[in-house]
């Protein structure tokens, strides 16, 4: 799945030298290429974090479809998504820059798709980065609970959710190899983790689910009544999940043979979690002890409550640990993908401020100022927290609806482009065009569904806000493009030496 394919019509390309490929993109360099190849499957990778997404939605799942969505639900969502990351990867082989979704759309589309494509694609990484740092801290408020008098609260997950969003910040502001270096080692924690947690509680347990229950058990607690509706919004666990792979595009600028390896970098990654990911929800549902009690646990977090039952505390607390660590692990790498985004784009003048926020450091290469405003607007997203139980399902929507139509619209102007699209060196040939279509229609259907209510009846705490977050973005967008419209622009491909010479003042 991670070779290079090329169909026989078209001629693959000569591999460029990237930073050439780079400036004939219009662009001059200025981040360190210090990444290779399997750093950055590795960010996707971490990004996507099977031991995040999975566990952190895990609770939602047990009520919304229960363990037949949640199994057969990752195994179909997997697969379209893995047609999305296909498509996805064969136009960034051919626009491997910094801005990534939006630029590819700019390219292909014109000034206005790049400009929507963007603002969409940043409000959900930054809803990913919300979703994973709150998730953390949700499990590391469940770990104190088990050890300490400590009860997880509103209030005090949130303080947790700001020190966590504050150690990635920090974190980002080295050097990129440091964050290549945690990325790498988050694939095998990862990985190993999987195995340890599935192994541990196969073995450990007195009893087990059936596998009948495991795959075949359906759990309404939504409210609603229909059961084909909620076994749609149970796909929000999956969908979630599978998202931020375009994290190897975002990070194409420090990363060697970008044309090749950030395009091998986002398929690896999704059908490696694929297989890993129904792994793990396979060996938790096997290992639950008591349903409603998994559902109703005094930590907060059914996970937990699983280990618990099946392992004791202590046996608990070793698994929390792994799982805490992977989720940090991810956090980070989503803290490192979001604020290249924003650096790109700024660069483009897209965003109020940009000439602060394309600051680069001097002495690491990094963005600071956009690691800032990253992790600073991930706080204001998760602040509903506070009062709304179900808030937190709305963050994870927020990160589904925003980023999941930023991976189509590329996809879709390339389709729309025909034979004016020049592919890269890793392309889909004869292949592009139906794949290209699924997954069009694929994110045209989640991107409504999970802006739909998740809970019955609807009110002020059970909404689902992320239509609404989708709405203000869409609107701030519209106004702002009228202020930035004569300011925005991305460089002409093969620009000049004025342009590049305007590209470069005051990023370092």
């Amino acid at each position: 799945m991670s070779r290079t394919t090329v169909s026989s019509s078209v001629p693959a390309p000569a591999l460029p030298d990237e930073e050439q490929r780079l400036r004939e993109l219009g662009y001059q360099p200025v981040l360190a290429r210090r990444m290779g190849g399997f750093g950055n499957f590795a960010i996707s990778f971490s990004v996507i974090s099977i031991l995040s997404g999975c566990m952190t939605l895990y609770g939602f799942g047990l009520g919304t479809g229960g363990p037949a969505v949640m199994m057969w639900g990752w195994a179909g969502v997997g697969l379209m998504v893995l047609f999305v990351g296909l498509a996805l990867a064969e136009v960034t082989s051919a626009y491997p820059t910094s801005g990534a979704l939006y630029y590819m759309a700019d390219r292909l589309g014109g000034r206005r798709w790049g400009w929507y494509t963007g603002w969409l694609n940043l409000l959900g990484l930054l809803g990913a980065i919300a979703g994973i740092d709150y998730g953390a801290a949700l499990f590391s408020g469940a770990l104190l609970s088990m050890h300490t008098d400590f009860t997880p609260t509103a209030g005090s997950t949130f303080v947790i959710f700001l020190c966590i969003l504050l150690l990635h910040a920090l974190l980002n502001l080295f050097n990129v190899r440091l964050v290549s270096l945690f990325n790498s080692i988050s694939v095998w924690w990862h990985l190993t983790g999987v195995a340890v947690i599935v192994g541990v509680l196969a073995i450990v347990p007195d009893s087990h689910q059936s596998p009948s229950f495991v795959f075949g058990e359906f759990v309404n607690d939504t409210g609603w009544s229909s059961p084909m509706y909620v076994a749609m919004i149970g796909l929000l666990l999956a969908q979630y999940t599978f998202s931020g792979y375009d994290a190897s595009a975002h990070l194409s600028e420090e990363t060697s043979n970008a044309s090749v390896t950030a395009a091998r970098g986002i398929v690896r990654a999704i059908w490696v979690s694929w297989i890993a990911g129904f792994v793990l929800l396979a060996g938790l549902t096997f290992a639950i002890q008591d349903y409603v009690g998994t559902q109703e646990s005094a930590t907060g977090v059914p996970p937990a409550q699983i280990f618990i039952d099946g392992l004791g505390t202590s046996g608990a607390t070793a698994l929390m640990l792994i799982v805490i660590v992977a989720q940090l692990f991810c956090g980070n790498a989503e803290t490192a993908a979001a604020s290249r985004m924003v650096f790109a784009f700024s660069r483009d003048n897209a965003l109020p401020g940009s000439k602060l926020w394309r600051k680069v450091s001097p002495k690491t290469q990094t963005p600071v100022p956009a690691v800032w405003l990253s992790v600073g607007l991930a706080a204001v997203i998760a602040l509903p927290s506070l009062y709304s139980k179900t808030a937190y399902g709305a963050v994870t929507a927020i990160n589904v609806i925003g980023i999941t139509p930023a991976y189509a619209i590329p996809v879709l102007l390339r389709l729309r482009a025909g034979d004016r699209f020049q592919p890269g060196p890793w392309n889909l040939g004869k292949w592009s065009k139906p794949v290209g279509w699924i997954a069009v229609v694929w994110v045209g259907f989640v991107t409504v569904l999970f802006c739909l209510p998740q809970a019955s009846p609807v009110n002020v705490e059970s909404m689902n806000y992320a239509s609404i977050a989708l709405a203000v973005v869409l609107i701030l967008a519209t106004v702002w493009w009228f202020v930035a419209r004569r300011s925005y622009s991305t460089p002409s491909a093969y620009g000049t030496d004025k342009e590049q010479a305007e590209i470069a003042e005051d990023i370092v």
